[in-house]
């Protein structure tokens, strides 16, 4: 029995849950989308004693569900079965459901897991905390994600462009927008309290329809970032009740802004304080430290922060996305901006990933350069002051999706704190992927090009 599954977690919940008919079993892939398979309420407990064994392919999955026959892990090896386990404290009620359905999350087990555990996100996240813990250092985080609420049935028909709600005007900070979705957000809240998230404040962002509502930070940085999975699920599964599409893709409007995923992160010590506290705004030396490791991999962790083809039209000027690694203080014009607030909460907000991205494997990379920025004291150079779109500097972020995964295929950091196979996997699924994106014609092409050239 792996030291991670928990038998009387399944029994306990059975016991309260006698209505319960069946048990979706999810594992989180590489582009965060999960996985898995549902079962009947019986055959739960012996999932928790024996493992779930899961084909070595559903790690090597592209978006859109196809194998990605470059990684290594389908034919190769038999598409061999690889064993998960269930993750404590996630096994709970999916009540969005007609039908009464629990969930759990799975992580494959880092042994028999085989190869299939070599791509695990959430294993890449749980070494790379353990780096810091052995430093003496416990990883606080939160995970702040943005979405847009969508007509569903314009979705379902191919008329997403129509699908906003309200227009193309914008409603930010509106708190009449949030007012007019007092049905899906009293669900959602009453959702997330049956689960065990803890979700906060509603803001109306920019976008109409489009929302943040804040998960508080966790000590225990796994856990932040098993509920920011879980969250992303039951936004999703609450709204298609109310007849609404809730969508994390990055830039789904041109003229709209793009949905973000802000990492809020700080460090304890064993005796549990916050080691980037100061009087001081900026913070103090380590908390420098930890940024100037962040902004130094953060070109190189871009695959990771941008994922999808879509994800690198997020990124335009005034378009509340980072162009350049920087930093500084209450200023949002940044990657790494380090909000006011008393000198106990200091901490920084990682503002470069869309919401698309995978939790797991951009807490991952932002912990990994915490960790290569507190071991090597690397200093992040001066805060940006203003408007830094304005301001020039030699530590852009890439681009284009293509030249972000040949960057982190080459890097030696990736490969340092993720592995080599992980590298190879991610890389060939992005390679698959891009292939197929850029081998469509969009209608743009026709419409530009068809009628005049």
């Amino acid at each position: 029995m792996s030291t991670g599954s928990h038998p009387d977690q399944a029994r306990e919940f059975l016991a309260r849950h006698p209505e319960l008919r069946h048990v979706q079993l999810m594992q989180t892939d590489l582009n965060g989308i999960l996985r898995g398979k549902s079962i009947q309420r019986q055959e739960l407990e012996r999932i928790y004693i024996e493992g779930l064994p899961l084909p070595s392919s559903i790690a090597a999955l592209t978006a859109d569900g196809d194998d990605a026959e470059n990684t290594g892990l389908l034919w190769e090896i038999g598409d061999m079965d690889c064993l998960a386990w269930p993750l404590p404290g996630t096994l709970v009620p999916t009540p969005w459901l007609s039908t009464p359905t629990a969930q759990v999350l799975m992580m494959f087990d880092p042994v028999l897991g085989g190869p299939a555990a070599a791509a695990d996100p959430r294993l890449a996240a749980q070494r790379i905390i353990g780096l810091l813990e052995a430093d003496g250092y416990t990883p606080v985080m939160a995970v702040e994600l943005e979405f847009y609420l969508l007509d569903a049935r314009a979705v379902r028909e191919g008329r997403a462009k129509a699908a906003t709600l309200r227009g193309n005007h914008p409603h930010v900070y509106s708190v009449e927008e949030i007012e007019s979705r007092a049905e899906f957000l009293d669900d959602l809240y009453a959702t997330c309290e049956t689960q065990g998230l803890p979700v906060s404040t509603t803001i109306s962002e920019f976008g109409p329809g489009q929302f943040e509502i804040t998960l508080k930070h966790r000590n225990d940085a796994l856990r932040a970032l098993d509920e920011g999975v879980m969250y992303k699920r039951a936004v999703k599964g609450v709204a298609q009740r109310h007849g609404l599409w809730a969508s994390f893709m990055a830039k789904p409007f041109p003229v709209l802004p793009g949905s973000g995923l802000h990492l809020h992160l700080s460090l304890n010590d064993a005796a549990g304080r916050n080691v980037f506290a100061a009087e001081a705004a900026d913070g103090n030396g380590l908390l420098r430290h930890a940024i100037g490791g962040m902004a130094a991999s953060a070109g190189d962790m871009m695959a990771l922060f941008a994922p999808f083809g879509n994800s690198y039209r997020r990124y335009r000027a005034y378009n509340c996305a980072p162009l350049v690694a920087n930093w500084g203080v209450n200023n949002r014009t940044v990657a790494l901006r380090i909000p006011t607030g008393p000198a106990d909460s200091r901490h920084v907000e990682h503002r470069v990933c869309g919401a698309d991205a995978n939790p797991y494997a951009v807490a991952a990379a932002v912990l990994a350069g915490v960790h290569h920025g507190l071991r090597n004291r690397i200093d992040p150079g001066p805060a940006v002051s203003g408007d830094a779109y304005q301001q020039e500097s030699a530590a852009a972020l890439p681009q284009h999706w293509q030249a972000a995964i040949d960057r982190f295929a080459q890097s030696a950091f990736a490969e340092e704190y993720f592995g080599k196979r992980f590298v190879e996997v991610y890389c060939g699924i992005k390679r698959t992927e891009s292939e197929r994106y850029f081998g469509e014609i969009p209608q743009q092409d026709y419409d530009w090009y068809l009628h005049t050239l």
